[in-house]
């Protein structure tokens, strides 16, 4: 069975931009869809392990052909955990508000854990990386409060899109469509900006 996971990285609840947009999407995907199984994965809940130093030596002996420590190993499983329920999934929702010109934390903290060699990528020293998510389908609802394209300086730059697509390429995704409501909050009018990125996301959810 074909399953859709909306991956969402605001913790704004109700308040947030990005679910919303979200919300009418996973709508008009299911009324198209409805065969179609859809997991929600907030990265706020407290599932993701943490990558820290025993995490990174197990990387690097995955890199280096090393053996496991005990630590390492118990680590390494739920690494492995983590990816496998993001590998389960054949299409992709993300829900990216922009933080300080990029994507919160915690989405950057699921790249960390899920980027793995021989997982979302495998490593040639003479060819480079090559990205193992074949066949993957992605939409991405970028938001940011004050930040938009055209804007001069003064208002933040995108190190968010630039990032996240350039991730999603670099692991083998390279079917990407996004949604984008910026600025929402800095401008005269965000209705017209809401509304338009509203339709955007239910045409889109209509075919993906």
């Amino acid at each position: 069975m074909t399953t859709l996971l909306h991956i969402s990285a605001s913790p704004r609840g109700a308040d947030s931009e990005s679910l919303a947009i979200a919300e009418t999407f996973l709508s008009a995907y299911r009324s198209a869809h409805p065969d179609v199984a859809v997991d929600h994965w907030d990265l706020w809940d407290g599932s993701l392990p943490q990558f820290g130093p025993v995490a990174t030596a197990a990387k690097m002996a995955v890199f280096g052909g090393a053996s496991f420590t005990s630590a390492q190993a118990a680590v390494w499983e739920d690494v492995k955990a983590t990816f496998e329920r993001f590998d389960r999934a054949d299409r992709y929702l993300f829900s990216v508000p922009m933080w300080n010109a990029g994507v919160p934390y915690i989405l950057k903290q699921f790249i960390d854990v899920v980027s793995q060699p021989g997982m979302v990528f495998g490593f040639d020293p003479e060819q480079g990386y090559s990205g193992l998510l074949h066949g993957k389908k992605a939409a991405v609802i970028y938001t940011s409060a004050v930040y938009g394209p055209g804007r001069g300086p003064a208002f933040g730059s995108d190190f968010q899109a630039s990032y996240f697509d350039g991730w999603l390429r670099w692991a083998g995704v390279t079917d990407i469509d996004q949604v984008e409501f910026r600025p929402n909050l800095a401008t005269a009018d965000p209705e017209a900006g809401r509304q338009a990125a509203q339709a955007r996301a239910r045409e889109l959810a209509k075919s993906f």
